[in-house]
């Protein structure tokens, strides 16, 4: 199954400067396994150091918050599309 992701422009840099790249998974734990491969450093950005999802990192599948949608075990179907949204603050 493949999902086009949405990279934001802060982690660009690891696509090349791509705002959207393709990647194979079921699930969105497989979908950042297979960003992983082709595109190394990217789920460091997205996962904290116990391999869940930082909080200050939202992800969307579809229009559906992956939080309340079984978080990294969220399903992924074909065609999908995913964006990574960086939480912003301001002040």
């Amino acid at each position: 199954m493949s999902a086009t992701v949405r990279i934001p422009t802060i982690l660009r840099t690891y696509t090349s400067g791509t705002g959207e790249v393709s990647a194979d998974g079921g699930t969105l734990a497989e979908v950042l396994d297979s960003l992983e491969s082709n595109y190394p450093g990217l789920r460091a950005r997205i996962l904290d150091d116990a391999g869940a999802l930082r909080r200050f990192v939202n992800v969307y599948v579809a229009d559906d918050d992956v939080r309340f949608i079984g978080g990294l075990a969220a399903p992924v179907p074909d065609g999908t599309k995913i964006s990574i949204i960086p939480a912003v603050a301001g002040g």
